[in-house]
């Protein structure tokens, strides 16, 4: 499975990014989803993650009600729409995938088999 991350770029605190990520390789509606993030020097950590059919999210509590994720089955891509960033968002940004059977979706990063290479979102003060 290869995952392409696209998307981020500088934004002014208080804009807006999406961020995009296209599957391909493998079964697209198989797998569930998750939007990752890493600033220097601290760990990956979880932002949104989300199930098969895109009916179930899950967000860290410090995105959410700012950021949407979803997907397009019949694009292969699931997006991550970002509201109201804020310098603390500054990051890189990965998209993963895993087919792990009988789980919905998963907030732990090594639950993830699949990553992209990454998207740099910066968000000036």
């Amino acid at each position: 499975v290869q995952l392409q991350a696209s998307g981020g770029g500088l934004v002014q605190a208080g804009g807006s990014l999406r961020l995009s990520c296209s599957a391909s390789g493998r079964a697209f509606s198989d797998c569930y989803m998750g939007w990752f993030r890493q600033a220097p020097g601290t760990e990956r950590e979880f932002v949104a993650a989300i199930s098969r059919s895109g009916r179930v999210t899950n967000y860290a509590d410090s995105v959410k009600g700012r950021f949407t994720i979803s997907r397009d089955n019949a694009r292969n891509t699931v997006y991550l729409q970002m509201n109201s960033l804020k310098p603390d968002d500054t990051a890189v940004y990965y998209c993963a995938a895993d087919y792990r059977p009988g789980v919905t979706f998963s907030k732990d990063r090594y639950e993830y088999e699949y990553w992209g290479q990454g998207t740099q979102v910066t968000v000036s003060s």
